[in-house]
């Protein structure tokens, strides 16, 4: 009995062990992969990695995950035309993360995700003289944004608010539609076509991980939310 004992309490003091072991091993594997991250996709801060699954150990063994969060900030996207747009907050979930290359490459074989952007940052990216803000919800009870412009044409300035749709289309682009422009058959053709040019514009979020495309986009009073999926996503290389 009493070797019985002393064996129970060997296994509890070296699963102890084992479980302090692991959880260090998985916060120092954290923080160089939010490191990694950060280096590999331009990153203006660094972003929080939360490995999921116990033991850590035997993932790494195994050299793939099972499934791990990503929260970045402030994520400087260039878009069309080589305009910034930044993300202000980015949050991804990764399944099946494979690691390679002594472990310094990884790729997610599937994930989901959101991007959030505020007006402000999507104003400064819209074009000349165009402002983005909330536009209220609509009959469906989707959520639209409103565009202020004021801009120089030949004929004079022009000053026009509407409220668009806002959509994803293509890869990683949102797309801003005023489905009426109040005034604009009144005006000369180029002068309605500089209009509607400026008003309903495209821009793209360059900056996120490949493999991510965007899938919808809802505007909220707080400001634009983009959901996202992807499969083969990179995390670093």
């Amino acid at each position: 009995m009493r070797a019985l004992r002393i064996l129970l309490i060997l296994v509890v003091i070296f699963g102890a062990l084992f479980v302090a072991a692991d959880r260090i091993a998985v916060h120092f594997a954290e923080s160089k992969a939010a490191d990694r991250v950060q280096q590999t996709q331009g990153l203006t801060s660094k972003p929080e990695i939360d490995i999921k699954g116990f033991p850590f150990l035997t993932q790494v063994l195994a050299k793939k995950l099972d499934d791990v969060e990503v929260t970045a900030n402030g994520i400087e996207a260039t878009g069309t035309g080589g305009q910034t747009l930044r993300v202000d907050r980015f949050q991804a979930d990764l399944h099946g993360v494979r690691m390679s290359n002594g472990f310094s490459s990884a790729v997610a074989d599937t994930a989901t995700g959101s991007a959030t952007l505020s007006y402000e940052d999507l104003s400064k990216a819209a074009p000349t003289g165009v402002k983005v803000g909330y536009g209220g919800t609509a009959a469906d009870g989707k959520g639209r944004v409103k565009v202020s412009a004021d801009i120089s044409t030949p004929i004079g300035d022009i000053q026009r608010s509407v409220v668009s749709e806002i959509s994803v289309t293509a890869k990683n682009s949102i797309k801003l539609t005023a489905g009426e422009i109040p005034g604009l058959d009144a005006l000369p053709s180029e002068v309605g076509d500089l209009l509607r040019e400026r008003i309903d514009f495209t821009r793209a979020l360059a900056g996120l991980p490949q493999g991510i495309e965007l899938t919808s986009v809802t505007a909220t009073p707080e400001g634009i939310t983009v959901e996202a999926t992807g499969t083969k996503v990179v995390l670093a290389n």
